[in-house]
């Protein structure tokens, strides 16, 4: 019961003294809101940014020429090595490390389309690619195995290219003549924002089946070859058989890690992650040191509380109310002011974030037309909340422990005459 009594002493002083409590409320309130949208832009950014990088493949690991570094079975070092199609075909058989992998031939040209004509790249792949890079279509279908095999004159064609050769008009089974020989139109690539590539934006690339690029170049020896492991924590080893498995065909060193140059973009990743993080905690910071403004607001309307109700504090210890008694009512306002404010706070915050949606981001630097896609989009996690509002009960706790430690332990008759 005497703890029951204290509660309602202390919802009645809260009642008592409402604008002051509202006001100190609010400011929590804002605090916690602060944070949470802070965090949520911090959330949506590193989702944005980790997305826009991953679109070039989940897990891509990029292959060219080079040069050997090392002598190796009576071959002297400084000697090119240029991979060849078959190379593609000894990994898939002798490395079961590797998910898929495909060579890859490029070039920039004319593209025409009726009386519209501008410059983009074709690229020859092989039906794996579509896996490797990440590709997810949004009409038609990939390039298949029968496509390659039987050389066809077919073609998927990005985003970018649809829009300026085709605008909103049909688009599938349609023509476009490259270098003067004609090509079917397959399928469109979704619109992508990209951040890391090896050459063009694939929004602005047109797709062929590898064999087919015999029209336009000798297919036997790729410009590049593209594979990914079976999973992430295989990558290393993986490269090292590739390494192993190259180095036997084009006669190197297993240890040159120059004759063929070989890029992980994972590696990558961690300066993506390092970006995010830095940002996170730098919003972090800015919100809990919010919170704490939040929290020495909280003191000071304390100890104006204890001032006021000084000669109160005094008649409760003159009829008998123990320290611990005065300590917990004290604390007991406390804490349901912070309550009210962390709830408050948590439903103002998440509003906001709701009303705000997006904001622009990495779309008007990959264009006008992804402006949609490139969309920062705030995102309020669970955990922000409870780090939050966990934080506002430590810091409110310890900003109210000293005034309420200061008004237990008040001399009865000193407060009795306080004015």
């Amino acid at each position: 019961m005497m703890w029951r009594a204290v509660l309602e002493n202390a919802l009645a002083a809260i009642l008592f003294y409402r604008r002051r409590s509202v006001v100190t409320m609010i400011s929590l309130a804002w605090a916690v809101a602060s944070f949470l949208i802070l965090m949520s832009y911090g959330n949506g950014f590193d989702a944005a940014l980790r997305h826009a990088f991953r679109a070039i493949g989940q897990d891509i690991v990029f292959m060219t020429n080079g040069q050997t570094s090392l002598q190796a079975g009576g071959m002297r070092a400084g000697r090119s090595v240029e991979l060849e199609f078959r190379d593609v075909e000894a990994i898939r058989l002798n490395v079961p490390l590797v998910a898929a992998v495909s060579p890859e031939l490029m070039f920039n040209t004319s593209i025409v389309r009726g009386s519209r004509e501008k410059q983009y790249m074709v690229r020859a792949v092989m039906p794996e690619y579509e896996r490797i890079r990440n590709m997810k279509l949004d009409a038609g279908r990939w390039v298949n195995a029968d496509d390659d095999r039987f050389q066809r004159r077919v073609a998927v064609i990005g985003a970018t290219v649809s829009r300026e050769l085709y605008g909103s008009r049909p688009f599938l089974e349609e023509e476009i003549e490259i270098r003067g020989i004609r090509f079917a139109v397959i399928g469109r690539l979704a619109s992508k924002v990209q951040i890391a590539n090896y050459n063009r934006p694939d929004n602005e690339c047109v797709f062929i089946p590898y064999q087919t690029m015999i029209l336009f170049r000798n297919p036997r020896y790729p410009d590049d070859i593209v594979w990914t492991p079976v999973a992430p924590a295989s990558r290393e080893k993986a490269v090292r058989q590739v390494r192993s498995v190259l180095a036997g065909l084009h006669r190197f060193s297993p240890a040159d890690e120059k004759a063929v140059f070989i890029l992980e973009f994972s590696k990558f990743t961690s300066i993506v992650d390092g970006m995010s993080t830095a940002l996170k905690v730098l919003l972090a910071f800015i919100g809990l040191v919010t919170l704490a403004i939040g929290g020495v607001g909280l003191a000071n309307i304390m100890y104006t509380s204890v001032l006021e109700r000084t000669t109160e504090i005094g008649v409760l210890k003159a009829l008998g109310a123990r320290r611990a008694t005065v300590l917990f009512q004290f604390l007991a306002e406390a804490i349901v002011i912070v309550l009210a404010g962390a709830v408050c706070g948590v439903g103002l915050g998440t509003g906001i974030a709701f009303a705000i949606g997006s904001l622009p981001f990495l779309g008007p630097l990959a264009g006008e037309h992804l402006r949609q896609e490139g969309r920062l989009y705030f995102e309020i996690a669970p955990s922000s909340i409870i780090v939050s509002v966990a934080v506002l009960f430590a810091v409110g706790l310890i900003a109210a422990m000293l005034p309420a430690v200061r008004a237990a332990r008040m001399d009865p008759i000193r407060a009795l005459h306080y004015e």
